[in-house]
């Protein structure tokens, strides 16, 4: 993965994080930069799974890689969530 890939991976990340954090009721007790890895790990992880569906390289918006990715940050997050309020 060369620079380019990682910064895209981050700011992908962010924004995965942010969608995944809004799909999930209530208030979540996790701070920005838990969303943010949460987000980063579920777009990897999701982009991963999308090639392995062979559904990642479509024509336009990849909109089945981004629900993935989105589904995969909404479970981070609120399994996240529920871990630290068990403390």
């Amino acid at each position: 993965m060369e620079i380019d890939g990682i910064v895209s991976a981050i700011v992908i990340g962010i924004v995965i994080g942010i969608l995944g954090r809004l799909v999930v009721p209530g208030r979540q007790r996790i701070g920005v930069l838990w969303t943010i890895a949460v987000g980063i790990v579920a777009a990897l992880i999701g982009s991963a799974i999308a090639a392995a569906f062979d559904v990642a390289d479509t024509r336009g918006v990849d909109w089945i890689e981004w629900l993935v990715q989105i589904g995969l940050a909404a479970l981070g997050v609120a399994a996240l969530d529920r871990a630290r309020a068990r403390r």
